[in-house]
Parts: C-alpha cells; structure tokens; sequence
C-alpha cells in the first residue's frame, strides 16, 4: 500500500504508457511545475 501525498510533497515518478503507445514519465516529461494529473479508472 502506497502513502497519500500532503501539500508540498514530491510527487513520485510514475511512467505511463499512452493511448498512442508512448510511454509518458511523470513529471520528468512535463513542461510546466504546475500541472493537474486526472485518474479515471473508467468501468471495471
């Protein structure tokens, strides 16, 4: 079981594989230190 993050904390690196099949690491791959990051797990 992972920790939930507080305010100010690191956000980890996460690497993703898009629906393109590029794989997109979190934040390494991000322009911007402001970002918003949604997860939708869609219908299991």
């Amino acid at each position: 079981m992972t920790s939930k993050l507080n305010g100010g904390d690191a956000f980890p690196e996460v690497a993703l594989t898009t629906t393109a099949g590029e794989v997109l690491t979190l934040p390494r791959d991000l322009s911007s230190p402001w970002t918003v990051v949604l997860f939708y797990r869609g219908h299991w």
